[in-house]
């Protein structure tokens, strides 16, 4: 989900990357197809919910979120999207949903008529996608029926590259069982990601952090002290 950095061990020796999500070709490269890169600092709006509907987007490096206000002025994240992952399709003429980065961001846009053009492009762009509705239907389940302290384990488990998935064999050695995670989403994007409210997910943090699942370094930087304790946390066990 949310971009981020992980080091591994307790001693935070080593860095990886999350692996970004794959797609049946790993470069979509809309620059085949006329696309062009456009870069975005922290917070830009790519494009606003109700804009008209006039390209298509490849998150080529950074994280952006995707969300919807209702009439309240309550906002739904519906999805936070990482390097590899496209956004902007529409089912009518207009963005059902706004745009906004959360990290300095390079993102490959291409005009609509050309994926209309290209049969080559639009297998691609279904091969993709069918991934990202795999990721929105394990969100929809959070959102459904999972408990809060079931949504922000999963949250952070979601984060943890390799782990948590069907087929984990856990940690090879005890130093493998701690992360540190730098988070790019602020308590209330976070809230508003796992349909909870800020003093919620506040208290959910705290909670995990006196069981000594957790610690909390900074307001960005949490560090995971268990992590199979947290995925047994997500309800997926």
């Amino acid at each position: 989900m949310a971009y981020l950095e992980v080091a591994t061990s307790a001693h935070g020796a080593g860095m990886a990357r999350v692996t970004p999500p794959v797609c049946a070709s790993d470069k979509t490269n809309f620059s085949e197809f006329g696309g062009k890169i456009a870069r975005y600092e922290a917070h830009s709006l790519v494009y606003y919910e109700g804009d008209p509907a006039r390209r298509l987007y490849e998150l080529v490096k950074g994280s952006v979120m995707l969300y919807k206000l209702l009439p309240d002025g309550r906002r739904q994240v519906v999805e936070v999207l990482r390097p590899g992952d496209i956004f902007g399709l529409a089912g009518g003429d207009e963005y059902d949903c706004t745009a906004e980065t959360l990290t300095e961001a390079d993102v490959q846009e291409i005009d609509l008529r050309q994926v209309e053009r290209s049969d080559d492009l639009q297998r691609t762009l279904t091969k993709c996608l069918t991934n990202q509705m795999r990721v929105l239907h394990e969100h929809a389940v959070l959102l459904g029926r999972k408990s809060a302290v079931e949504r922000v384990a999963s949250f952070f488990m979601h984060l943890v590259p390799e782990r948590g998935g069907l087929g984990c064999v856990g940690p090879r050695d005890e130093g493998e069982d701690s992360f540190d995670l730098q988070l790019h989403m602020t308590r209330q994007e976070i809230a508003d990601y796992l349909g909870l409210t800020i003093e919620t997910v506040s208290r959910v943090v705290s909670d995990l952090k006196r069981r000594g699942v957790i610690r909390v370094d900074k307001a960005d930087r949490i560090h995971l002290n268990k992590v199979c304790t947290l995925c047994h946390m997500t309800g997926m066990h």
